[in-house]
């Protein structure tokens, strides 16, 4: 397998200059781009990995960027902004980031952000390799070699979170999550007590189902947690 290839889009050239520095001196290849629309033309050139944008850039937000990539591609974004609100990050992460970090970061941290990412990616690369690789619930599948999830055969557009926690939920359908169950395994990191992030995506998965049926698929247990909605 070659380096991982990986694009910068960070008007700030110090910052971009030395994340792109730290990152190629473990192994990556990057792109550096210094304004959204520039991210914007060099993705759509190339085939990346992964992708680090900035928040608040000329020409796009990474905001808008973010949604410009999710229209064709599912590889992992990590946002950085000074914006350390909690409401800026659930909205970013509830619209297709994987990850955010606030700046000024520790550049050793985002390095293991970005290892963090792309081992959720060979993982999952890892188990669809493994024969048949599809969950099904009332007429949901979840299709692990291509990470798609479809109902009644419609394919909905999925972030990496929302569709691990879909994938938690089919794994072990008759069980009851909490929300440090959920966060843990969709995001792999320690549970702090976020529990607006969780609501959220659950929130945002049942909107996409419901585009689509009027079936409930995900039920609340109050004071607990959640789970697949009994058949």
């Amino acid at each position: 397998m070659g380096k991982a290839k990986i694009l910068i889009v960070e008007d700030d050239a110090n910052i971009n200059n030395m994340v792109c520095e730290a990152l190629t001196k473990n192994g990556y290849e990057c792109t550096q781009s210094f304004s959204g629309t520039e991210g914007l033309l060099n993705f759509n050139a190339g085939s990346f990995d992964l992708a680090i944008l900035d928040l608040m850039m000329p020409g796009m937000t990474g905001e808008e960027l973010t949604a410009k990539i999710r229209e064709t591609s599912k590889i992992p974004i990590i946002i950085t902004s000074a914006k350390s609100e909690l409401d800026s990050r659930v909205n970013l992460l509830s619209t297709g980031a994987d990850d955010y970090l606030v700046k000024p970061f520790d550049v050793k941290e985002l390095i293991v952000r970005v290892e963090v990412q792309l081992r959720h990616v060979n993982e999952g690369a890892g188990a669809s390799a493994g024969g048949d690789e599809k969950l099904t619930f009332k007429d949901m599948e979840l299709d692990k070699s291509t990470f798609e999830v479809k109902v009644k055969g419609q394919e909905i557009q999925l972030t990496r979170q929302e569709y691990k926690i879909l994938e938690l939920f089919m794994l072990h359908p008759t069980k009851v999550f909490s929300k440090q169950d959920i966060f843990e395994y969709a995001w792999d990191e320690y549970y702090i007590g976020e529990d607006k992030t969780i609501n959220v995506h659950i929130s945002n998965i049942r909107t996409k189902i419901k585009k689509i049926t009027d079936d409930e698929y995900i039920d609340t247990v109050w004071g607990i947690g959640f789970r697949l909605a009994k058949q």
